[in-house]
């Protein structure tokens, strides 16, 4: 599960999802890339059911705000 955020966005779009072979190419691509990979199974069943390239729906707004915000915080070194 891949997510993508740009300030244009209405919301996070899901831009890659799968399962098995396809979810550890999509890690380890990500891993390459030095994008930061989050374990969160609860989130990833929920945002699996969400379509390939749409916006995630407005009920998982807030989980995924709070993930973004984190993940910033980390990459400006602000949290452990």
């Amino acid at each position: 599960m891949a997510l993508s955020y740009a300030a244009d966005d209405s919301a996070p779009r899901v831009v890659a999802k799968g399962y098995g072979v396809v979810a550890e190419s999509i890690i380890a691509r990500a891993r390459e890339s030095g994008v930061y990979v989050h374990d969160s199974p609860a989130l990833v069943s929920l945002l699996i059911q969400v379509d390939l390239d749409s916006h995630i729906p407005p009920q998982l707004y807030i989980a995924v705000a709070e993930l973004l915000a984190w993940l910033y915080r980390v990459e400006r070194g602000e949290a452990a």
